[in-house]
């Protein structure tokens, strides 16, 4: 398992991995979720993918499984379960929230993943570290997610279309939605799928 070093420096707070729930996801979901399995094969073959917030690794694992060479980011990296001894995975402890935008952004790959976190500030470098042709397969609670529970901050939840706001000028939007589910447990989310042309 490679390991890198968390950034220090300081920044703005806004984020579902926070305060509001000890640092851990809202819902203990371990199976991947089904907006990411299905569009995962879209992910160019033997692309790159960079898991943010990758929590206990489950799209990393569902990455890993389809050929993928994957980046598998989170402030805390113990949580992260399954093989961590492959040579095509790469685990980075990193805090995202302080210092700027973190070094491995400046690289460019073939799928970003982020799902069950929103830190505003990064949004931009998100976008700018997709290769040509590549995905962004982005998930996670909107407005409307107080009814359910945590997360309940406005902070940590998207406004109405946010995520087409911030990713449909620059990239080619293939799916979006702004719905509640009811699965792994009750919530309101938006979940987007886009390509970098």
């Amino acid at each position: 398992m490679k390991q890198g070093d968390s950034q220090s420096g300081q920044g703005p707070q806004i984020r579902t991995k926070g305060p509001e729930n000890n640092g851990q996801p809202p819902a203990k979901a371990t199976a991947p979720s089904p907006w990411i399995v299905r569009f995962a094969p879209l992910v160019r073959s033997g692309g790159s993918v960079l898991d943010l917030a990758c929590g206990s690794g489950r799209h990393s694992r569902l990455f890993l499984d389809l050929g993928h060479p994957v980046l598998a980011v989170d402030r805390d990296v113990s949580r992260f379960k399954g093989p961590d001894q492959q040579a095509n995975l790469e685990i980075l402890a990193c805090d995202l929230e302080t210092g700027g935008v973190p070094a491995f952004l400046n690289r460019r790959f073939d799928a970003i993943v982020v799902t069950n976190y929103l830190y505003r500030p990064l949004l931009p470098s998100i976008a700018a570290a997709l290769a040509p042709g590549a995905l962004l397969l982005y998930e996670t609670f909107a407005r409307g997610n107080e009814k359910f529970g945590r997360p309940s901050n406005p902070d940590f939840l998207l406004e109405p279309g946010e995520l087409l706001t911030c990713f449909g000028g620059g990239l080619r939007v293939l799916a979006y939605e702004d719905l509640e589910v009811s699965a792994p447990k009750p919530a309101a989310v938006q979940r987007i799928c886009a390509r970098r042309d």
